[in-house]
Parts: structure tokens; sequence; C-alpha cells
């Protein structure tokens, strides 16, 4: 078995990778155990991620697993500064490598960001939205078709009223979807199959943890 941390955002991703990513990936001999970016509240960083706080993060964390890897969202950063996502990814690196210093080991860590935040990937199938215990009626269904009409799953932009949480929040009556509550119970309803289908960045990712 190859041990595979994943330093995740928040309660939500954490959540997702115990119930979801690690059952699929544990029979192909890849044990998954997630772990927050340190928070005073201990709850992650909620959007306020910084690459200093993930080398920190990546450094404490480095020596107990075979490999380590994120699960974070590039709109989450602080002060992106117009910064490319690609470029983001190399800040990360070359930070994890100068804070964990030597011995490093260039195959050990790979920083995973996406680029909208953790519920674009429940946008894969919207018929499991049918798991919410109330909300989910012939009314949020034609909203939900309306906006995987207009995007793929990754590409549900990012402004503050149309990011993939603000507009669950704007389909589904207050209460009805929680974040933490709800949305590893939807992905796990999906599958992540589906979920690698309709999302290639994703797919890239669990590939790349797969050939690990």
């Amino acid at each position: 078995m190859i041990r595979i941390l994943v330093i995740c955002e928040g309660p939500t991703e954490s959540r997702f990778v115990t119930r979801v990513l690690a059952p699929y990936l544990q029979p192909k001999g890849r044990l998954l155990f997630p772990t927050l970016i340190s928070s005073r509240a201990g709850n992650g960083c909620g959007g306020n991620v910084t690459v200093e706080r993930l080398a920190n993060a990546a450094q404490k964390h480095y020596f107990q697993a075979h490999r380590v890897t994120t699960l974070v969202d590039y709109y989450g950063f602080r002060r992106l500064a117009g910064r490319s996502h690609a470029t983001l990814l190399q800040e990360i690196t070359d930070a994890v490598k100068k804070t964990v210093g030597q011995p490093y080991n260039p195959h050990h860590f790979h920083a995973y960001v996406q680029m909208h935040e953790f519920e674009a990937l429940l946008f894969s199938n919207i018929e499991k939205f049918d798991t919410l215990p109330d909300g989910f009626n012939k009314q949020a269904r034609t909203k939900l078709e309306t906006v995987i009409r207009q995007f793929d799953p990754e590409d549900i932009n990012n402004s503050p009223e149309t990011a993939p949480s603000k507009r669950l929040e704007q389909i589904f009556p207050y209460g009805c979807y929680g974040k933490v509550e709800h949305g590893a119970l939807i992905a796990e309803a999906i599958g992540i199959d589906t979920i690698r289908a309709r999302c290639p960045g994703f797919d890239a990712w669990v590939t790349l943890m797969e050939n690990w």
C-alpha cells in the first residue's frame, strides 16, 4: 500500500477524501488520509489559503506518508495578484521544496489546485442532488440544468455571485444544502468514475495518484 497524505482546504474536502476518494483508491493499493491546513479554529483556511500556509503544512507532514498532495481551489488563495494557475502551482512546489529542505524528493509532493471550489464537482451529475432530504424539485432541477448547459463542471465561473457554492445557495432554500453535511454525500452518490469523466483536471489528479 502507498500512503498518500492529502492536505485539504477545509472539512468538506477532508470528508470527501475520507468518505469517497479513499475507498475508491484503496483497492488500487493507495491509502489516502486527509489533514487540514492549520487554523486557529481547526477548520482549515476557509477560502483564505496562502502559499506559505500550504508549504508549512506540507513540511509538517512531509515524512508521514509515501506521497503528499493537496486539495485546494485556485480562487481560495489570497493575494493572487493576477498569477496564473500554472504560476501558482510552481510557486507552491518551490515553497514546499524550500521549506522541507534536504532531503527533498521531487516525486514526493504534488500540488493539486482546482480552478473552482469543491462544489463544482457536484455538477457532474445534477440528478444526484435528489439525495438532499428537502429542496430538490422540478424548479431546482431546471436551474441546475441551466448551469450545466452553459458550463462544464470545472469551468463554472468564480464571481462572488456565481461561484458553484453561491449558485447552490441561490437554487436551494436556506438550510436544504449544507456544504460539509451534504457535499460528500452527493459526491458519493455521483461516484468518482462519473466525476472523472466530466472533470478532466480532477481525473488527471486521480490518475497521478493511481500511477504513484
